[in-house]
């Protein structure tokens, strides 16, 4: 399957949004001045952003001129932990809403001489900075920020906590294949280091708020605690499946989303070693067909092909790896709009 950054028709540009937050012909505003999480939204804002990146992704393919909705706003890119897909594609949908965008990583910056991240952030701030996205390798460091700056927060990943526009890209990727573009009653598959991913925990939200049957699933060591919050539900209310039965998560699913193995997260003794995973638990074409047919095949990146995923799967005719990175720009113009929308 091809990468489409084509998601539908809509208005121009700089209508891409109302006065009060909302796409057009939409009656939901947005009421969030920050993302921190994907745990905050109902489905209809989920809809919005998802509508909403639908015109952004007009002015990503060149069908349309650059939008001037963030003309003179200030856009930083904190990111005290590498990065290059979500970095670059938050700095790609800045410039295309024509924002002032400034990429701070920690090398070469006062962070090496110990100052605070909330010393930066007030530094930042007073430098003209309306919008921070923060990748930080502490849980909870963007909610941190997001008490005391006076613009926008949105959290670009912050330890194994949430990931939100990682979970949005994912989703609308998903939507776009699908018959009907409904995932209600579809088996999705989360396979891999779920213990340590952020991607994975902010996608249970968004999923199951789609109706999906989720199915989270790795070694015992990696998906430990999470039986709790399935039994739980999200939101006490929307159940999802645990397993170490890798054959009977695949089992007819619509959809697998592969992990990478977080080797800089882990702990000694939560694997035998990387070629054991790949033996029990990679994500094969022999496995795949045990799906259903034409099942869709994702990745959040950066892959360790040979290990959680194959290479000829990663790259095969049901992969949707690079659709998910060019779907990214669009949600991340969406999300910056949005969020900004609340706070002029």
């Amino acid at each position: 399957m091809k990468p489409a950054l084509a998601m539908g028709a809509g208005p121009a540009p700089d209508a891409a949004l109302d006065a009060s937050g909302s796409a057009p012909g939409s009656t939901t505003a947005w009421p969030h001045r920050h993302l921190l999480d994907t745990d905050v939204l109902t489905w209809p804002q989920i809809e919005l952003v998802l509508d909403t990146a639908r015109h952004m992704a007009e002015i990503v393919a060149g069908e349309r001129p650059r939008s001037t909705a963030l003309r003179g706003v200030g856009v930083t890119n904190l990111f005290y932990e590498a990065s290059t897909r979500t970095r670059v594609s938050f700095e790609v949908a800045a410039r295309h809403l024509s924002a002032d965008v400034v990429n701070v990583a920690v090398s070469g910056s006062s962070i090496e001489k110990g100052e605070s991240l909330l010393d930066t952030m007030r530094t930042l701030e007073a430098l003209g900075a309306k919008v921070l996205v923060i990748r930080h390798a502490t849980s909870g460091a963007p909610y941190l920020v997001a008490r005391e700056f006076g613009g926008s927060v949105i959290n670009a990943g912050d330890g194994r906590h949430a990931h939100p526009t990682q979970a949005l890209l994912d989703l609308a990727t998903l939507l776009r294949h699908v018959p009907g573009r409904s995932l209600r009653g579809r088996k999705v598959v989360i396979l891999g280091d779920v213990l340590h991913s952020r991607v994975a925990r902010s996608n249970v939200w968004t999923l199951t708020a789609a109706g999906a049957d989720v199915w989270l699933c790795g070694p015992a060591t990696l998906v430990r605690g999470f039986e709790a919050w399935a039994a739980a539900g999200v939101g006490g209310e929307r159940r999802f499946t645990v397993t170490t039965d890798l054959e009977a998560a695949l089992r007819d699913a619509d959809a697998v989303m592969a992990l990478r193995i977080q080797k800089e997260r882990m702990a000694a003794g939560l694997l035998p070693s990387l070629h054991e995973y790949a033996a029990r638990f990679g994500l094969t074409r022999e496995r795949l067909a045990l799906a259903a047919e034409g099942c869709l095949v994702m990745h959040p990146g950066p892959m360790n092909e040979g290990i959680e995923i194959a290479s000829d799967v990663a790259n095969g005719p049901q992969s949707l790896v690079t659709e998910q990175v060019a779907t990214g720009v669009a949600i991340r113009m969406a999300v910056l709009s949005l969020v900004t929308s609340v706070a002029r």
